[in-house]
């Protein structure tokens, strides 16, 4: 139990909201291996709480249901994304250039990020349906909202290029769509065991985003 503990505690999970003795982190984290393993609607709440080591009980000091803790986590790996493009892109200034930057962070993760993005891919429907509990609403409407402002980095981005004459001139938002769909789908399949590597993946996509873009 103290390794499960300790493995859980070098898992990178940032949430503000959480205090030097809180056991918040280590819920998510324990949380996010459980939904990516067996799937949200598969794993039990108790489940969660065996894995960190608490009662039950003690779940609903942190989250109000399963539900709730799935929303933190969608909206907490969304705002990931978003910071990790803004990072990796404010110093390109030439347009090309700063397309692959922004394609190859989406791949640089961990395998804790992996199983984040794929439980985010699998419920965004969840997003579209306003909550009952007010604090899984408060959630929800900060994940759409990060939604937006995701698709708005990569528009934008795509906008800068074409305003340089780097690309065809079309209609960013759709392109913009057209290039994060290709990317969030490698998440619905991708594996960490499986037979082809992760950079691998990352450099195809990247020559796909290319020329998808610029030609």
């Amino acid at each position: 139990m103290e390794e499960r503990i300790e493995a859980m505690a070098r898992a990178r999970i940032v949430d503000p909201e959480e205090g030097p003795r809180s056991k918040r982190g280590a819920i998510l984290v324990a949380a996010v291996e459980r939904f990516g393993e067996d799937g949200y609607e598969n794993t039990k709440w108790s489940e969660v709480a065996d894995r960190v080591g608490i009662g039950q009980t003690a779940l609903y000091h942190y989250f109000e249901s399963k539900a709730h803790c799935l929303l933190t986590i969608m909206r907490l790996e969304l705002q990931r994304s978003h910071d990790q493009f803004v990072e990796a892109t404010k110093d390109e200034t030439e347009p090309v250039e700063e397309l692959r930057a922004a394609v190859r962070t989406a791949f640089a993760v961990t395998e804790q990020e992996i199983r984040q993005m794929r439980i985010l891919q699998a419920n965004m429907s969840l997003l579209a349906t306003p909550r009952k509990s007010k604090r899984e609403e408060t959630e929800r409407v900060a994940a759409r909202q990060l939604v937006q402002m995701v698709e708005r980095d990569w528009t934008n981005l795509l906008m800068r290029g074409m305003s340089k004459g780097a690309y065809p001139v079309r209609d960013a938002h759709t392109l913009g769509l057209a290039v994060l769909g290709m990317i969030v789908s490698v998440w619905r399949w991708y594996r960490p065991s499986g037979a082809i590597p992760l950079s691998e993946i990352s450099e195809m996509i990247e020559g796909c985003v290319v020329r998808m873009v610029a030609e």
